[in-house]
């Protein structure tokens, strides 16, 4: 579990890591709990997906901050509902196109006209727009040079992946701590520092739908 931060300049920093057997809301919420009790405060936006676990821990512990549902996982969740496989590049390029507006009223008119679309040809996958699509439109509320960085979780994504890649070389812990200390910690700082410093190549900032 990765909680990544965007500061008052627009960089990235890890705010913390826990290693955890499930992604049950006990464990999400004791690691959320644990970014509070060591000092974490002024929180403006939380980007996630929609995992039930997380979801409930988030409401329970940070439930009046508001909330963007990751954009790209939204992207791959609409696939479930596409009727044909040769209408699933449509309908990315449909939902793209409501994620790129440039404001949330035009968004909403886009995701509006997009529903009315696909009401005859595919109504599950227009009820599932109209019901879940609003909850990615929450970053519209902040300046656009900001959207990129927070409309996603592409970059914890990106860590995840690093932390695998390092992983795969020593292959087995003792235990969990052995796993957070010795690891996953250790990959995290170097990669923040690199964030702070701006001199890191890896996990690039961009984010891309």
């Amino acid at each position: 579990m990765t909680a990544v931060g965007i500061n008052r300049d627009g960089k990235r920093e890890i705010l913390g890591v826990s290693v955890s057997l499930s992604e049950h809301e006990v464990h999400w919420r004791t690691f959320l709990e644990s970014l509070k009790a060591r000092g974490l405060g002024g929180v403006q936006l939380i980007t996630s997906d929609d995992h039930a676990g997380l979801r409930a821990a988030r409401l329970a512990v940070f439930g009046g901050i508001p909330w963007q549902r990751c954009q790209f996982h939204l992207q791959q969740n609409a696939q479930a509902y596409v009727p044909r496989k040769d209408m699933q590049a449509e309908v990315a390029e449909d939902i793209r196109t409501i994620f790129n507006a440039p404001d949330r009223t035009t968004a909403e008119a886009y995701l509006t006209k997009t529903v009315e679309k696909y009401q005859k040809t595919a109504s599950r996958l227009a009820e599932w727009m109209a019901a879940n699509i609003p909850e990615g439109l929450t970053v519209f509320s902040f300046p656009s040079a900001h959207r990129r960085l927070v409309r996603t979780t592409n970059s914890v994504e990106r860590l995840h992946r690093e932390v695998r890649r390092r992983a795969r070389v020593v292959s087995i812990f003792p235990n969990q701590a052995s796993c957070r200390r010795r690891l996953v910690s250790a990959v995290l700082n170097e990669i923040s520092d690199e964030w702070l410093t701006g001199t890191s190549s890896r996990c690039p900032s961009g984010e891309h739908i």
